[in-house]
């Protein structure tokens, strides 16, 4: 088996690679990532992650199974993407600050002969953050390619995450017990 991971995140070619499976990263088409306005929570990444799917174009070798993913930010019926800029940054932080909120991300598998996809979602519970500590997050770790203007595995992750329950490495961008077990299914 060889995957072609079709993402630009540094994150998840990192995670991808612990499963200790050939992989190459490929470059898809630009897409529109806009959905649906009636799409809530996990249905929202994984519609995404169905549109990248459908953007590549390009024909399937026996063996190749093609990664496409997208990860967000859940919380009290809000998406929240990647930060347009420092204020939005700051404005995401200050909204999950002392609160529980949800991170789904959406998967799709591609063989030449198969086809899968599923939602990943994890409950994480921030404690109560200063203002202080939010700004230095912000321009210490500029945190504008991530879900939610944060990433777990950083400075704010270690200071500010009480609690999580589900999959660690799908606050990172990457549910991969949950890939490798889906793989394992896979006809390839």
């Amino acid at each position: 088996m060889k995957l072609l991971l079709a993402s630009n995140s540094p994150r998840r070619r990192e995670l991808l690679g612990g499963l200790d499976i050939p992989m190459e990263v490929v470059r898809l088409k630009d897409i529109d990532e806009t959905h649906p306005k009636d799409l809530k929570g996990g249905d929202i990444p994984l519609h995404i992650a169905r549109l990248k799917m459908s953007a590549y174009d390009m024909a399937l070798a026996d063996g190749e199974v093609l990664v496409t993913a997208d990860t967000i930010v859940w919380c009290d019926g809000e998406e929240m993407g990647k930060p347009k800029d420092r204020a939005d940054a700051i404005r995401m932080l200050g909204k999950l600050s002392g609160r529980t909120h949800q991170v789904y991300t959406g998967v799709c598998l591609k063989s030449n002969c198969d086809e899968q996809s599923f939602v990943c979602g994890t409950d994480v519970t921030f404690a109560q953050l200063t203002a202080e500590q939010i700004e230095y997050y912000v321009d210490h770790y500029r945190p504008f390619d991530k879900a939610g203007a944060y990433g777990i595995q950083e400075w704010i992750g270690y200071v500010g995450v009480e609690r999580l329950e589900g999959s660690y490495f799908n606050v990172m961008g990457l549910p991969v017990q949950r890939l490798y077990n889906a793989l394992t299914k896979l006809k390839i």
